[in-house]
């Protein structure tokens, strides 16, 4: 007999005589020659209850079953006596899979999010975190599908590289030298003695890569993890995440800031039709105003703000901010929330930042000052999407790669690209985390992640 799901078990409009479900026990209790247990096996969030009869063979093994237990049921699924639920099953048969010890960490009460990060490798079994990752999982399909109905093509670009796309520096390094015992020439470390030959780090982004593949391509995307060895402890930092990043050729800031505000909406939508009763949970117990806030995300025209206009609206607010803000200096989270949550209670888009603030590879404007750079924020998270057009014209390019110090050799590859037939294009990074935050209201980023890297945390 084939093992049929709960979540397809429940949509059945008509009972059933035959049945096979397999799972793990959330609850048991006994009555007077009956056995309920309730029994999950991950696909829904709901449990479905096992009525058994003490005269079913193993009936004394039964009631022995503990939280966590595995069982297999054999059974009919019909239609429940009891409130709250339309079916439940009639065990013929259970067998006992495994039989948990009175230790088990998950008990029918609620744990804190911290409790449950030490045990993030049983945190999947419980209704929030189930939940959380099964949205995490439709999520990543309705991504793919995004694109793939607007004809992008996915790559996948390195995970090892020997550039830093962001210039800042903070990157994993990967060695295959014997720490114990390094090479040492000239009174620094030989890494012409290394793997590679070369220093290597783990990337933090896929956009330099992903650009190769625009211009040859047309419409690309990739969806995969990045690095950064950012020493911070904060809600909305990890070590290691997913972006999504998408690059688009002929395509100018304006094409970019309206993929942007698009996927959002798309995927904002999507969750709210297709993960209905997961996303009811977090509006219930993690986020009285989730709906709502989704709801404006998905329908609301984002507004278009330069970062000129942005920061005089922040300069004029009579909010008390932590951070200083004038021209020039990075807009914060606060500032972000301020403009989304305040100002104009919704999404907000703001572009043409300082060049002195951002990466080598986005367009100078005509104005020399600023670049065509795009912030999508949103509220709750603040910044969720980060990209630019990228500066195609090579004379422009090397000029800018001198302006902030960088040796332009590692990066031979990347100005070839602008010899040979260079066009116009434009790209983001999606944060996949910051996304997921403010589709289940979940504050953590700790708590969208399966085994989260932060530092001082990498035990599972």
């Amino acid at each position: 007999m084939e093992r049929i799901k709960i979540f397809e078990l429940l949509k059945s409009e008509t009972p059933i005589e035959q049945i096979l479900i397999k799972g793990w026990v959330r609850t048991r209790r006994d009555s007077k020659g009956f056995s309920f247990i309730e029994v999950n096996d991950g696909s829904s969030l709901k449990n479905v209850q096992v009525v058994v009869n003490d005269s079913v063979d193993n009936y004394s093994e039964i009631k022995k079953l503990t939280t966590g237990s595995a069982v297999a049921i054999r059974g009919k699924l019909v239609e429940s006596k009891g409130g709250g639920q339309r079916w439940e099953i009639q065990a013929e048969n259970i067998d006992i899979v495994h039989l948990a010890p009175d230790s088990y960490p998950l008990q029918k009460k609620r744990h804190t999010d911290e409790y449950l990060r030490t045990i993030a490798h049983l945190r999947p079994r419980t209704n929030k975190y189930g939940a959380a990752f099964r949205i995490r999982s439709e999520v990543s399909y309705a991504i793919h599908k995004f694109f793939k109905d607007r004809g992008f093509r996915y790559i996948h670009t390195p995970i090892i590289t020997g550039s830093d796309c962001e210039g800042a520096g903070e990157l994993f390094q990967v060695t295959a030298l014997d720490l114990n015992n390094l090479p040492v020439k000239e009174g620094k470390i030989d890494f012409q003695e290394d793997f590679f030959g070369k220093e290597a780090n783990l990337t933090v982004s896929g956009q330099l890569s992903a650009e190769m593949f625009c211009l040859g391509l047309g419409d690309v995307y990739t969806f995969g993890p990045t690095f950064r060895a950012e020493n911070s402890n904060t809600r909305r930092h990890a070590a290691e995440f997913w972006m999504i990043e998408p690059e688009m050729a002929f395509c100018d800031n304006d094409g970019n800031m309206d993929l942007g505000e698009e996927l959002v909406k798309h995927l904002t939508t999507y969750v709210m039709q297709e993960c209905t009763e997961d996303l009811e949970l977090f509006a219930k117990w993690v986020d009285k105003n989730l709906l709502s806030t989704l709801e404006n995300t998905a329908t609301s025209d984002y507004i278009r703000l330069p970062y000129r206009e942005a920061v005089d609206i922040l300069k004029k607010s009579a909010q008390k901010f932590e951070y200083d803000v004038h021209f020039g200096s990075d807009l914060q989270t606060e500032h972000e929330r301020y403009l989304t949550e305040r100002h104009f209670k919704k999404p907000v888009i703001v572009y043409d930042y300082p060049k002195a603030i951002k990466p080598f590879y986005m367009r100078v404007n005509d104005d020399g000052e600023t670049v065509a750079a795009m912030d999508v924020l949103v509220p709750n998270i603040g910044e969720i999407i980060g990209g630019s057009q990228r500066e195609e014209r090579l004379e422009m390019l090397e000029a800018r790669m001198d302006e902030v110090g960088m040796d332009k050799t590692p990066y031979w590859w990347y100005l070839d690209a602008r010899r040979y037939g260079s066009v116009p294009h434009s790209g983001f990074g999606l944060g996949f985390e910051r996304l997921l935050m403010l589709i289940t209201g979940i504050s953590n980023i700790r708590d969208v992640i399966p085994f989260p890297r932060t530092p001082n945390s990498i035990e599972f």
